[in-house]
């Protein structure tokens, strides 16, 4: 009898290791000139410290707590409108279960996160594409 399981895709497989990082005292303009070179439109914002959480700063935050609220990008700091604490996810997790994740929380992306330290980022995007077309 053979086996008929499909393949297994781990997270890591088909995560982004390019990712940007920006410190919580930074201001929404150095985060959003550093996501314009970076062509990206999500940020780590970094730990302080050991037992500190990471977190992300998106600019669909940006849009609802500065621009629609018509605060200047330079008097805000990137700690008061970041996402934090964070899901993540570990890179060894299958990515039907990641996908699972994603759905039931309503996620635009999840740190990856192995010994405390993030080492690239996943989004809805890269499961279907790069995932669900692996197992096609």
């Amino acid at each position: 009898m053979r086996d008929r399981r499909k393949p297994l895709i781990r997270v890591r497989d088909i995560m982004r290791t390019d990712f940007g990082t920006i410190e919580g005292i930074a201001t929404v303009d150095e985060a959003l000139r550093k996501m314009k070179s970076l062509k990206t439109s999500v940020l780590v914002v970094e730990k302080r410290h050991a037992d500190d959480e990471y977190g992300l700063i998106t600019s669909g935050d940006i849009a609802r707590h500065v621009l629609a609220k018509d605060r200047s990008p330079d008097r805000v700091n990137v700690y008061e409108i970041m996402l934090k604490p964070v899901i993540s996810v570990h890179p060894d997790m299958d990515i039907r279960y990641c996908s699972r994740l994603f759905a039931r929380y309503d996620l635009v992306r999840a740190p990856v996160i192995e010994e405390c330290m993030v080492i690239g980022m996943v989004s809805p995007n890269a499961l279907v594409l790069d995932g669900l077309y692996q197992l096609l």
